[in-house]
C-alpha cells in the first residue's frame, strides 16, 4: 500500500528531541564555548550560573554537571545504550572499565552500558586563544530484555572510517549521507555495532544516518527494508525542506512514513542538515528512573540496588571528572590494549 503523504506526525524541536522506539532519548548539544583558562575550563566568569547543574545557555554554552570543566561527571547506565555523535570540539571519556578515549570532529562513540556501567563525559576546552565551539548528538538506543544484563562494551567509530555516500543529482548538486548505522545502498558497509546492540540484529532495520544537502540538492530517502520499521526525520538546519510533495519550513521532528521512497529537496538557499533515525521498535514494556532503564519497576529497585552495592566496577580514575591532558591529539585506550591513536581533525 502507498500513500501521498509522507509525514505522519510533526513535533517542534526542544533541547531533548522526540523519540520512536527503539531509540529512548536524542539530545542535540550546540555550545558556543569561549576561549579555555589553560585548565581546560572556560576563561569566563561562572556567576550566574547553578555550578553542578548548570544547563542554562548563558552566553550561548552551559557547564551541564561540570564544576571547572563542562561536561557530565562519573555517572552510572544500566539497560540501554549511548551512541554519541560529535559533529565539531572534543569530548574526554573514562569509564568503569578502564577505557578511555578523546574524540571530535565527526568521531563517534558507541557505549552498551548492558548489566551496568560508570562513564564521565567532559568538554575540555584547550584552545586558550579562540572560541572552543562543540556541538553533539547524543541517542539512547533502548536494548531489549535478552541484552539488559550483557557485558558492558565500549567502542569507538572513527569519522575517517565511517561511510558516507555522496550523491549528485541531475544539476550537480551535492547531497552527503554519514552512515553511522544502518545499511544505505551506493554507500560501503556500515562498521559493526557492538554486539549486544538491537542494532546488531538482522531483522531490527536500526539505522542512525546523518544528511547535508546543498541548496537545491535532490535526494530520494529509500524506503525502509523491514516490516514496521519507525523512521523519524530530524530537519534541524536549512532555510526549507520538501519531503516529498510536503513542503517543511520550520525545524523539526518529522515522524515519515518508513515503508516509502520519499524525494528530499533542499528549497532554501543554505546547506539542509538532518538526522535520521530508525528501526523496528524493540515493543517492550520501558521502566526508567534516571539513567536506569529497565523492562520493570522492581528491575530498577534491583537496579538502584546493585549500583549501591558494587559501583558497577567502581571508578579507577583519580578523580570524577577526568580530562586527557593538553595534546588535541584523538585516541581510544581499551583495558588491555594499546591506545588507537589518530591525527588532530
Amino acid at each position: 500500500m502507498t500513500t501521498s503523504s509522507p509525514i505522519l506526525h510533526t513535533q517542534p524541536l526542544g533541547p531533548l528531541w522526540p523519540t520512536l522506539d527503539p531509540f529512548l532519548f536524542c539530545a542535540h548539544h550546540d555550545d558556543a564555548y569561549p576561549a579555555g583558562n589553560g585548565a581546560y575550563g572556560p576563561a569566563a566568569p561562572l556567576d550566574g550560573r547553578q555550578i553542578g547543574s548548570d544547563f542554562s545557555r548563558q552566553d550561548g554554552w552551559s557547564m551541564y554537571h561540570g564544576e571547572a570543566v563542562p561536561g557530565f561527571p562519573v555517572h552510572p547506565h544500566r539497560g540501554f545504550e549511548t551512541v554519541t555523535l560529535v559533529r565539531q570540539g572534543l569530548i574526554d571519556h573514562a569509564d568503569s572499565l578502564g577505557a578511555a578515549a578523546r574524540f571530535g570532529g565527526g568521531d563517534v562513540q558507541w557505549v552498551t552500558a548492558g548489566r551496568g556501567i560508570q562513564h564521565s563525559e567532559m568538554f575540555p576546552l584547550l584552545d586558550t586563544g579562540n572560541p572552543n565551539p562543540l556541538e553533539l548528538f547524543q541517542v539512547w538506543l533502548n536494548l531489549p530484555a535478552q541484552s539488559k544484563m550483557a557485558a558492558p562494551h565500549f567502542t569507538m567509530f572513527w569519522n575517517e572510517r565511517i561511510p558516507r555516500l555522496a550523491h549528485r543529482d541531475a544539476e550537480g548538486r551535492l547531497t552527503t549521507v554519514t552512515v553511522v548505522a544502518g545499511a544505505l545502498p551506493g554507500a560501503a558497509d556500515p562498521l559493526a555495532p557492538p554486539p549486544e546492540s538491537w542494532a546488531a540484529q538482522q531483522d531490527a532495520d536500526v539505522a542512525i544516518w546523518t544528511l547535508h544537502l546543498e541548496p537545491g540538492a535532490r535526494w530520494v530517502l529509500p524506503a525502509a527494508r523491514g516490516q514496521g520499521t519507525q523512521r523519524m526525520l530530524y530537519y534541524f538546519v536549512g532555510e526549507g525542506l520538501r519531503v516529498g510533495p510536503q513542503d517543511v519550513t520550520a525545524h523539526a521532528a518529522l515522524e515519515l512514513v518508513a515503508g516509502q521512497d520519499w524525494e528530499l529537496v533542499n528549497t532554501g538557499q543554505s546547506p539542509v542538515e538532518c538526522l535520521l533515525l530508525q528501526g523496528r521498535p524493540i515493543g517492550e514494556p520501558v521502566a526508567q528512573y534516571g539513567p536506569f532503564v529497565m523492562n520493570t519497576q522492581q528491575e530498577i529497585l534491583q537496579a538502584m540496588q546493585d549500583y549501591r552495592r558494587t559501583q558497577f566496577g567502581g571508578w579507577p580514575w583519580p578523580d570524577s571528572a577526568p580530562v586527557h591532558g593538553g595534546a588535541a591529539r584523538r585516541f581510544a585506550r581499551y583495558p588491555g590494549q594499546e591506545a588507537d591513536t589518530l591525527p588532530t581533525p
